[in-house]
């Protein structure tokens, strides 16, 4: 009798426990994950907040050395973008900083990994080396940027010295000073100084790795090239995505390399748009059309960050 008093088993009731627990376990992380981004958020919207807006307000507003005269610069709205947008100046510094951060990304990348693969091979002195490789990265930029400028001088630099004594070039090649050779320069500049990071990065995600994998591989008979292609490379991957967006965003917004190399010039060949921003607020005294440049790289930078998270999703879902 006891027994046929039982009741069934309900499995909606099983089923709805389940679902609720789920749910709590949901909630829990998800009010984990703010717990460690507010520290984060409340820093950016603290030290990083007010700059940004009060860059949007003055590229809203007609912002220039005359207008600061008066009590406040009027009100303009987008005039300042669409005058940057149909300036010529605008679209030809445009294409320049894509041609500079193209070739920046590319060297400083293939060089950063050749550089990490051959360090992550244990021999003496190794530690050492890598220390000594972070100086570049560690100098400030305008005294890189002065060191260079000598180096590369047309005339006297001792580049074009030791190219004369090698009988490479007849005469001095104007590395600064030529239309076609000063962006190649510049990009060169900016990889010496860049080389450093990615290669400590790319170092770092190697050595995340772990050596079972690899002794694995090799067991199973797999030479340098497929243990590269198959197992170093697809790991190694979320890595290289963030040194490639962090390079890209560090080279749009910094004009350091070329305002102290070239200044722009010469007839605008090395004109970055963060180089433009700087000419037009500290030359031309239009702040707010600096200010609307600036929104620019910004927008620009938020996009590559963008779309590096919307590809690392995708990668996970795979």
């Amino acid at each position: 009798m006891r027994s046929a008093r039982r009741r069934a088993p309900d499995p909606e009731g099983r089923a709805g426990g389940r679902s609720g627990t789920a749910a709590r376990v949901r909630r829990r992380e998800t009010a984990v994950r703010a717990a460690f981004l507010a520290p984060a958020g409340v820093f950016l919207l603290l030290f990083l907040g007010p700059p940004l807006a009060d860059n949007v307000t003055t590229s809203l507003r007609d912002t220039t050395a005359v207008a600061a005269l008066g009590d406040e610069a009027p009100f303009t709205g987008l005039d300042n973008h669409l005058r940057l947008f149909a300036s010529e100046e605008f679209r030809r510094a445009a294409a320049t900083t894509a041609l500079y951060t193209a070739g920046s990304l590319a060297a400083q990348f293939t060089a950063g990994l050749a550089l990490a693969l051959f360090f992550h091979r244990r021999f003496p002195l190794g530690r050492s080396v890598r220390a000594l490789m972070l100086l570049p990265w560690l100098m400030p930029l305008v005294a890189t940027g002065t060191v260079w400028r000598w180096m590369l001088d047309a005339d006297d630099g001792v580049v074009n010295e030791v190219l004369r004594a090698l009988h490479l070039v007849p005469a001095g090649v104007p590395w600064l000073t030529g239309t076609h050779e000063a962006l190649w320069s510049v990009v060169l500049v900016n990889t010496w100084v860049g080389i450093p990071f990615d290669t400590a990065l790319l170092y770092a995600g190697l050595q995340a790795i772990p050596p079972q994998v690899h002794e694995a591989a090799r067991l199973d008979g797999a030479g340098p090239v497929p243990l590269f292609r198959y197992i170093t490379w697809p790991l190694l991957r979320p890595t290289a995505g963030v040194v490639l967006v962090l390079g890209a965003v560090y080279t749009l917004r910094a004009p350091d390399v070329v305002l102290v190399l070239t200044g722009g010039g010469p007839a605008g060949a090395t004109r970055t748009l963060a180089a433009l921003a700087h000419e037009q607020a500290y030359a031309q005294f239009d702040v707010g059309r600096a200010a609307a440049t600036g929104n620019v790289l910004l927008l620009v930078s938020l996009a590559a960050a963008l779309l590096h998270l919307r590809a690392v999703r995708r990668a996970r879902h795979l």
